[in-house]
């Protein structure tokens, strides 16, 4: 509960909102009504935890009974039209900053076969339940044009998508990428999730250069309860990641740079070399 929970109000964060009130809208699977009970108990409890950090309340929700266990949140949220953050404000000179680790598709489906271990899969969990709300609030403090989270589409599909609206290009460094304990293996080992082939069309935008890295699949990787992309000018950047750093994103990185649109088909460039 408290990782979907995450994933839904990252939305808000990531256009500068503040979550209002969250309504639930819960699937228990055919049981005894004391295991229902039970697996719903479980579930509030966790979404209630999930609030405390931004003091939202739950206001209500629904229940249904099916064949398996499904949730979701519809997620209210208030904001000041001035200071919204959007995904076509990225300007030439911006850097970007990923604020978590990249590879919870690969590693998840390496875990439904059986082929991932244990410590990975924690570790994605871990940074699965890391809110975004305090990471919005240092991207704002410190000038963001241009803020996204993370989730289905990937890395790739969800900065195309911010690239497309801006009209500029970016650069991304693979070797500057954050990237979750296990992915590298599982993704060698080609374990990957069903959406990958899907977020595969973005690469038409992506300049192929490095396509033969070993990161560059971890670009259409679909994450859940991923982190927010940011772009931060130049001048604050640095200063940005120090505090975000500081502030519970330990993983947090300096992943690439905008620039002005390029004459040809390409939205993204990627290179792979350590600053």
């Amino acid at each position: 509960a408290q990782i979907c929970l995450k994933h839904c109000l990252s939305d808000l964060y990531a256009m500068g909102a503040q979550p209002h009130t969250v309504l639930a809208l819960v699937q228990v699977p055919y049981a005894t009504p004391s295991k229902q009970a039970e697996m719903l108990y479980q579930i509030l409890a966790g979404t209630h935890k999930g609030l405390l950090a931004s003091g939202t309340p739950l206001v209500g929700g629904h229940t249904t009974v099916g064949p398996q266990l499904a949730l979701g949140f519809a997620c209210n949220g208030v904001a000041d039209p001035q200071k919204l953050l959007r995904k076509n404000g990225m300007r030439p000179g911006d850097q970007l900053i990923l604020t978590q680790p990249l590879g919870t598709g690969t590693l998840f489906a390496a875990d439904m076969q059986g082929k991932a271990k244990g410590r990975w899969i924690e570790g994605a969990i871990a940074a699965m339940l890391t809110p975004n709300q305090a990471a919005a609030e240092i991207f704002r403090a410190h000038g963001a044009n241009a803020c996204t989270d993370v989730t289905g589409f990937g890395l790739a599909g969800h900065l195309i998508e911010m690239t497309r609206a801006s009209g500029v290009t970016a650069t991304l460094n693979l070797a500057a990428l954050p990237v979750l304990t296990g992915a590298v293996d599982t993704l060698a080992a080609g374990l990957l999730s069903s959406l990958h082939p899907q977020n595969l069309q973005a690469g038409e935008f992506i300049d192929p250069r490095a396509a033969s890295h070993a990161l560059y699949p971890l670009l259409f990787d679909p994450q859940t309860a991923g982190g927010l992309l940011a772009t931060v000018p130049a001048a604050a950047a640095q200063q940005c990641l120090d505090d975000l750093r500081h502030h519970g994103y330990p993983a947090a990185a300096l992943v690439g740079e905008v620039s002005t649109a390029a004459e040809s088909q390409y939205l993204l460039r990627v290179r792979a070399d350590r600053d």
